[in-house]
């Protein structure tokens, strides 16, 4: 019986395959489908709920093909993109978007949140596929649509899915250090009760744990 559907990407030659977590929560089997029709059952190595993010591993001989990964932190408002995954269950699906802002935070999806904004389509089972540039580079993991509207999706940056992903691969979970202060932005009005010049830049400690 599926329970689910999702994407995945190849991160490397050996067969360790990233996705969202949410794809493969609870699930007692997990089974791989590559795009030549190839099948694999997969063993779930790890998995981040701060980042939604699970890494899995299938046994094969042959070298699988590595994707090419691009940087995320060079995109720009207004840059073509392509969302590729499995939308509905239907296979091999490439929806085309621009980037339509960076560093979004504060959704309420994840507990660390910088994602990429896009009108390319992400719909229920592209979570976990790819969001690439049009060098073909994977720049982001598609994972949320935002229940605010049509046209509004989020891919995490490819810089924190690999280093969440080795991670996972290497230990089956994050390790993460922990700075004992909370902190919020420092807007305008708080700068001014402050008696600073400047708040474009730096944060508020508000509190010390």
């Amino acid at each position: 019986r599926v329970e689910n559907v999702g994407s995945g990407i190849i991160i490397d030659s050996h067969g360790h395959i990233l996705t969202n977590y949410h794809v493969v929560e609870n699930l007692d089997r997990v089974m791989i489908k590559l795009s030549d029709g190839k099948e694999y059952f997969a063993k779930v190595l790890g998995y981040d709920t701060y980042t939604d993010l699970a890494a899995l591993k299938i046994a094969t001989l042959r070298s699988l093909p590595e994707p090419k990964f691009g940087e995320s932190k060079t995109l720009s408002v207004g840059e073509w993109v392509m969302a590729i995954g499995n939308p509905y269950g239907l296979e091999g699906t490439l929806t085309v978007g621009i980037i339509s802002g960076i560093g979004r935070t504060d959704l309420g999806f994840n507990h660390y949140e910088s994602f990429i904004q896009t009108d390319a389509s992400i719909n229920p089972g592209n979570s976990g596929g790819p969001l690439i540039n049009l060098d073909g580079e994977i720049v982001g993991i598609n994972t949320a649509v935002a229940a605010i509207g049509s046209g509004v999706s989020f891919a995490i940056p490819v810089e924190i899915a690999l280093e969440v992903g080795n991670q996972l691969k290497s230990n089956g979970s994050v390790e993460r250090g922990w700075l004992g202060v909370g902190i919020q932005k420092l807007t305008p009005e708080l700068a001014a009760s402050f008696n600073l010049n400047e708040y474009s830049m730096g944060v508020l400690v508000n509190s010390i744990r």
